[in-house]
């Protein structure tokens, strides 16, 4: 008789395994249900919590509201000296500022007044003001403030591209008539003083701030001046400038438009001070003048005012105007 094949019972540590297995697991499920349920009663409670402080928030703001509209009282004595007014300096002159205007001048006093009848359109331009005479294409005077600031200001490089002001109305220059006349296109109010704005260099070399002059003059003498302006535009806070040819009845003409030839050119300059105004003016023939010196050619402001027909600072009080221009006070101009 066959034996028959006996069947192997499992192990009774199979089972314990098993057994433990199945105990861990339920732990693990049962730890992560707790931890989410944990974490889900913080962020109810968070969400609440929040909701319940806006209020008071709000209500906080609303309180620290008003002293916020208290109106600035006088700075106390312990402030910072730089927060404080500063002085000014000696000889009542105004200090140097960071905008384009360092001292306040009565409204359009470097705006000149022509006594005789002349042809003019008066044209605002960005750095200057030109009177422009149509009959003879050139300007009867060019105005404008120079400020330290300006002065000193490298902003914009020379724009060297002359064209007819866009603003003139009638007869104009235009650059063919210059050319081969041996005439330079001298500048009235200089390049040099507009390197502060890209627009006010670029009008700058509008031909109504352009006048026929000898290259002897316009690269010696009169360069001589135009840099020396600067200088003093920096010593004494702004200075304002008047600046135009000496009108004749017998100038000759150039070129197929048929532009004046002035036979003179002057330029006048006075700045504010403390107790009033310090002016000083020069005359110049349309000429070499070599190795003359500025201060050897400084004249009255009322000389030019005889030659010109031109009051050039008629805003200013009478009284203060005719004490600036009668003389020339040379302690207030270093050269």
């Amino acid at each position: 008789m066959a034996k028959r094949k006996s069947v192997r019972k499992p192990r009774k540590k199979t089972q314990k395994t098993s057994a433990f297995l199945s105990t861990v697991k339920r732990v693990f499920i049962g730890a992560f249900i707790v931890v989410a349920c944990l974490i889900g009663v913080l962020f109810i409670y968070d969400y609440f919590a929040v909701a319940n402080q806006k209020p008071a928030v709000k209500e906080k703001k609303e309180r620290t509201a008003a002293p916020a509209r208290k109106p600035v009282t006088t700075p106390k004595k312990d402030a910072p000296k730089q927060q404080q007014t500063p002085k000014k300096t000696p000889a009542g002159k105004a200090p140097v500022a960071t905008s384009t205007k360092t001292f306040k001048i009565p409204a359009n006093t470097e705006i000149p007044r022509l006594k005789a009848k002349r042809q003019e359109q008066v044209i605002k331009h960005e750095g200057y003001t030109v009177s422009y005479n149509s009959e003879y294409r050139i300007a009867n005077w060019v105005a404008y403030e120079l400020t330290a600031t300006e002065a000193k200001s490298r902003k914009t490089e020379r724009s060297n591209k002359f064209v007819p002001d866009p603003l003139v109305k009638g007869a104009t220059a235009t650059n063919e008539d210059y050319s081969r006349t041996g005439y330079d296109r001298g500048h009235l109010a200089p390049a040099g003083d507009m390197k502060w704005s890209e627009k006010a260099m670029r009008e700058s070399f509008y031909l109504s701030n352009i006048c026929p002059q000898k290259p002897k003059l316009n690269r010696g003498i009169w360069k001589d001046l135009e840099e020396q302006c600067r200088l003093w535009a920096m010593d004494n806070g702004s200075l304002l400038i008047v600046t135009g040819p000496v009108m004749t009845d017998d100038m000759k003409r150039l070129g197929k438009n048929r532009v004046a030839i002035p036979k003179s050119f002057y330029k006048v300059l006075c700045y504010h001070t403390g107790s009033g105004y310090k002016g000083i003016a020069f005359l110049f023939e349309n000429r070499d003048y070599k190795e003359n010196s500025l201060k050897s050619m400084a004249i009255p402001i009322d000389s030019v005012e005889r030659v010109t027909g031109i009051d050039f600072f008629p805003s200013i009080p009478d009284g203060k105007e005719k004490e600036m221009e009668r003389t020339v006070d040379w302690d207030s101009w270093s050269f």
